[in-house]
């Protein structure tokens, strides 16, 4: 140890406690919060509700129909993803809820219906819980 309070590695004491404290609280930051198992299957009802309305042809027949299926195909993949607590999966449904979220909006501000309103500011509402550094931090 020198004068300055530091190691011969450059670290001092209070660095290096800090460091095993974060890795602590770190490894005892398992397991799912609620609030991503909620957003996991609000997200997989959306996703169910828009493949079958596209099935049946509710967003026309051509680019739109194939459009949402792909969509919801990788939303869907996504959310089983984010049940395993995988890092691709929490990505996948963090640009869905982003894109369900601007989509909503979009159709709000162009139609003046109160519903799209709502749901798109509950997907950005989700898209935010799903950005914290929390959630982050549980993710493998």
């Amino acid at each position: 140890m020198s004068e300055t309070g530091m190691s011969e590695t450059g670290m001092s004491e209070t660095g290096r406690n800090d460091s095993l404290e974060v890795k602590q609280l770190q490894a005892k930051a398992q397991g799912m919060l609620p609030g991503v198992a909620g957003i996991c299957m609000f997200m997989l009802l959306m996703t169910m509700i828009n493949a079958f309305a596209a099935l049946q042809g509710r967003y026309g027949g051509g680019g739109g129909k194939y459009g949402v299926l792909a969509v919801c195909t990788l939303l869907g993949v996504g959310v089983f993803g984010l049940l395993r607590m995988r890092r691709w999966g929490w990505a996948l449904v963090l640009a869905g809820c982003l894109t369900l979220s601007l989509g909503y909006l979009f159709v709000f501000e162009k139609t003046h219906q109160g519903p799209y309103l709502v749901q798109g500011l509950f997907a950005l509402m989700f898209f935010l819980y799903l950005v914290r550094t929390e959630v982050r931090d549980r993710l493998r």
